[in-house]
């Protein structure tokens, strides 16, 4: 990991960046069914879940997005943290050894509302392909960054 300062000036609507991929396991659902609480014969019951639609297990939702949106926290930038998550779309099902791979672009920039001077809003869309290049979900990540402060 990375220590950068990057402010909100810094940052170009249409820069991009790509992850490596990462491998869902059954580790991976079983973990985050016991941190959450849901295990849902979705995500759970191999047997019962032959009999529906997929006719396999799926990672639960927020799983994929937690993975997702980790793969694209390698760097940290002491001048932004995150602000939420917007238009979560969960767009296709993530199996058990699927490999999703993360491209991020910022699309958005714009002042806050009562600190205009002080900081600003970037928008970045989050978009999540399996190992066949088929979206699996996509998302808009906010992240509010200081400005640099005039000397």
């Amino acid at each position: 990991m990375r220590f950068e300062d990057r402010y909100f000036d810094d940052y170009e609507v249409g820069e991009t960046r790509t992850t490596t991929g990462r491998t869902i396991t059954e580790a991976d659902i079983v973990t985050h069914a016991g941190q959450t609480g849901d295990f849902f014969p979705h995500h759970m019951d191999k047997e019962w879940a032959a009999t529906q639609p997929f006719k396999k297990r799926i990672a639960h939702g927020t799983l994929a997005m937690s993975i997702a949106v980790g793969q694209t926290a390698g760097d940290i930038n002491p001048q932004s943290m995150s602000y939420g998550y917007d238009r979560v779309r969960f767009i296709a099902p993530v199996f058990i050894d699927d490999t999703i791979t993360v491209t991020a672009e910022i699309t958005a920039k714009r002042d806050h509302a009562k600190r205009p001077d002080e900081a600003g809003y970037v928008d970045e869309l989050v978009s999540v392909v399996n190992q066949d290049g088929q979206t699996v979900l996509v998302l808009t990540h906010i992240y509010l960054v200081n400005k640099r402060i005039a000397a």
